[in-house]
């Protein structure tokens, strides 16, 4: 008996995945550990960047996200290449679904964050806030909108749940991912609340349902995830962020 024809909003069937690899190791280990080597670093001796706080904030965040950037892609352009080929099979669903997700996003994130009882600004928000008052948008766009896409969703999504799921239930792998990519996002945070996780477990949730969806599309969530981004960033850059307070 010939298999079931595919519906174009049919999820799609997960693909199989390597195991993991030292490059997807050495990613991880610089992704979790840059940040900590760069405390110790002598910033508060360099004048200049003393002086400028948020370009140094910046210029630091740039330089962690591009060297795992180029580690991620070294690990996973083969994955990558596959998956545009196969959302390039479908361009018209594929442009049409991708603002659907972002709004479908921006929905699941307010439903969250009500049932938490509203959301707590966090200091990863706020130094994202005083970065966009700091840093003109065309130095902003290539952090926001490329490098951190595509490294947080290559160790959340690509390892977090493609190949972790060789190892573990999908399920937990699902949780895991969404869990502990919210964390990340208020880590540094005084006040670790549900308020302050709210929106980024809203984000997390929607980012695991598409890249599941899509059988385990890196490609379609490093869109999703930049879209979002980008939306953020328009909207930070346009409003008054001072009548916001």
């Amino acid at each position: 008996m010939p298999p079931a024809r595919r519906r174009p909003g049919d999820p799609a069937p997960a693909r199989r995945f390597g195991r993991f690899t030292g490059t997807d190791a050495l990613a991880v280990v610089l992704y979790a550990f840059l940040p900590l080597a760069a405390a110790f670093l002598p910033l508060q001796d360099v004048a200049w960047l003393r002086a400028n706080p948020v370009i140094g904030s910046y210029l630091l965040n740039l330089a962690v996200y591009g060297v795992v950037f180029i580690v991620a892609v070294v690990a996973a352009h083969a994955y990558v290449s596959r998956d545009v080929r196969i959302l390039a099979s479908r361009p018209w669903f594929t442009i049409g679904i991708l603002p659907l997700m972002l709004v479908g996003m921006l929905v699941v994130t307010a439903i969250v964050v009500s049932l938490a009882g509203g959301a707590q600004i966090s200091r990863n928000q706020e130094s994202v806030q005083s970065v966009v008052e700091g840093v003109p948008s065309w130095f902003t766009v290539p952090l926001l909108v490329v490098l951190g896409p595509f490294v947080e969703e290559f160790v959340f999504r690509h390892l977090m749940i493609g190949k972790l799921s060789l190892y573990l239930n999908r399920w937990v792998c699902y949780v895991l991912s969404a869990v502990l990519f919210a964390s990340l996002h208020v880590l540094s945070s005084d006040a670790f609340t549900l308020q302050t996780l709210a929106p980024y477990l809203g984000l997390g949730a929607v980012l695991v349902f598409a890249y599941a969806w899509t059988g385990n599309n890196l490609a379609f969530s490093i869109s999703l995830h930049a879209l979002k981004n980008l939306l953020s960033v328009v909207l930070l850059y346009t409003l008054d962020l001072s009548s916001l307070q």
